[in-house]
């Protein structure tokens, strides 16, 4: 994990923190170079929102409804965890 949350430090000298968090949340969703896990990608998706993305917050719903309310929980307290971190 501690990769892909330095990648996302990365490409934030190249983009807004809310476009790396985004494109975190997709790697997960669909599996990209990641195995696929929908409370991942819940959480950058989140992380994206609360940055400004409007599309981070269209992924989050959308994603959501594949979830269960155990799995948005976990991702939610990730998303705060690592807000608390920085």
């Amino acid at each position: 994990m501690a990769r892909f949350e330095m990648a996302a430090t990365e490409m934030s000298a190249n983009a807004s923190s809310a476009d790396a968090f985004f494109c975190l949340g997709l790697m997960y969703c669909i599996g990209r170079e990641v195995k696929q896990d929908y409370v991942a990608a819940h959480k950058w998706f989140n992380l994206a929102a609360f940055k400004g993305s409007d599309e981070g917050k269209r992924y989050r719903g959308e994603i959501a409804r594949e979830m269960s309310p155990g799995d948005i929980a976990e991702a939610q307290r990730q998303a705060r965890g690592w807000i608390s971190l920085r």
